[in-house]
């Protein structure tokens, strides 16, 4: 069914929240997942919809840090490489597991991923002393389960990447939130390519919902330099908790 231009300028108007909150708090799926049902596609079209709309994402993001990239490639190419073996996989879970278990298990990924967004702070203080460097096994290891589940879904995939990374670079969090983004993207490039042959992806909406997200998520990395994202991140994950309150009452009774 055609979303009607009111929708599409809703849309444009979330991808530029998604792209503000993915690239400051990793949690763009969490605003614009819930805009694409609200504009009325189904759930399995809306996740497939948001993988290749968040693309922009990506693209604002790196753009907006180019300074933090810097120096990071050594490091930024076999975690991609990691990462977008995940985001395949992850993508292909989904297309071979029936579309009413994506619905019972989307309301769980949500309130998993907002009670990991609220705790993030408090992870990466403790692990802020750890000085790890470079990608050992059980960093490699975790950076393909996020990737998984970045292809599978993807809500707060990044807060999960931007947790791993703290944890194992010894590096300032601008520059972790900037590998974060280059990381989460790869998986999602991939997924995006397999989505785009499945007929399930709304076009219009995917290209409104990306344009937006180019614009905010270029902005929200470089807020980032500057701005305490904790008052966001806190209220996103309380958005997250009521969203998956929500989604699980109509999966499970409706």
């Amino acid at each position: 069914m055609p979303i009607d231009s009111g929708k599409l300028a809703l849309l444009l108007l979330a991808g530029v929240g998604a792209g503000l909150t993915g690239a400051t708090a990793g949690l763009a799926s969490l605003v614009s997942y819930p805009a694409l049902l609200a504009a009325g596609l189904p759930p399995l079209s809306a996740n497939m919809t948001n993988t290749v709309a968040m693309l922009g994402t990506t693209v604002g993001a790196a753009t907006g840090a180019r300074p933090e990239l810097k120096g990071q490639a050594r490091r930024l190419l076999p975690l991609g490489l990691i990462t977008t073996a995940g985001g395949g996989c992850g993508s292909l879970v989904l297309l071979l597991t029936p579309s009413g278990a994506f619905t019972q298990v989307v309301p769980g990924l949500i309130g998993g991923a907002s009670l990991v967004l609220m705790a993030g702070p408090r992870l990466r203080r403790r692990a802020a002393h750890a000085g790890h460097r470079g990608i050992g096994p059980v960093t490699g290891g975790a950076a393909f389960l996020v990737g998984v589940y970045g292809g599978y879904f993807g809500a707060a995939a990044g807060v999960l990447m931007l947790a791993l990374l703290t944890t194992a670079w010894n590096q300032p969090l601008a520059r972790a939130n900037a590998a974060k983004n280059v990381a989460t993207g790869a998986a999602n490039l991939i997924a995006a390519v397999v989505f785009g042959f499945t007929g399930e992806v709304d076009w219009p909406a995917a290209l409104v919902l990306g344009l937006g997200s180019v614009g905010g998520s270029w902005l929200g990395s470089v807020l980032v330099r500057y701005l305490p994202a904790n008052p966001l991140r806190i209220a996103i994950g309380i958005g997250g908790l009521v969203l998956a309150v929500v989604l699980g009452r109509a999966a499970f009774t409706g």
